[in-house]
């Protein structure tokens, strides 16, 4: 499984709102260069953010966007399952239902879902709260 460039910002902007939380509205001009990021490239992370609750928008003057939990209620696991679609390591293990014709005889099955619960498991463990609170911890995490 590769994290790509849109769950690692997505998470990266929740992170920069969570260390600015005053409650008022942050401009994405703002989050873009903070973070160094194309604001084009972030509209479309943070579009996908709102649709699914993680932010409120506002638009016009005094506009931007603004948690709509605190940092300890978001996990890294649901950031990257909006942002990434899936955790599955291989494409038989992508849909609810393993549509592969050779389940019965797949001898690797257990290893790839094995595989997979452990990634589940480590991201539903983390918080942005965590990312904050333990900085030196927090660089050794991979995002």
């Amino acid at each position: 499984m590769k994290i790509s460039t849109r769950g690692r910002y997505a998470v990266r902007v929740l992170l920069d709102l969570s260390e600015r939380d005053r409650g008022e509205y942050v401009p994405l001009s703002d989050i873009a260069k903070r973070q160094e990021i194309s604001e084009k490239y972030l509209e479309s992370i943070v579009s996908l953010l709102v649709k699914n609750g993680f932010l409120i928008a506002l638009r016009g003057k005094g506009g931007g966007y603004k948690l709509t939990k605190r940092p300890d209620e978001y996990s890294i696991g649901s950031i990257l399952k909006v942002t990434e679609g899936s955790f599955a390591t291989v494409a038989c293990l992508e849909d609810k239902t393993n549509q592969c014709e050779r389940i019965a005889q797949c001898k690797t099955l257990k290893l790839w879902k094995g595989l997979q619960e452990v990634i589940e498991d480590y991201f539903a463990n983390i918080t942005i709260q965590d990312l904050l609170d333990d900085s030196t911890e927090a660089d050794n995490y991979v995002i």
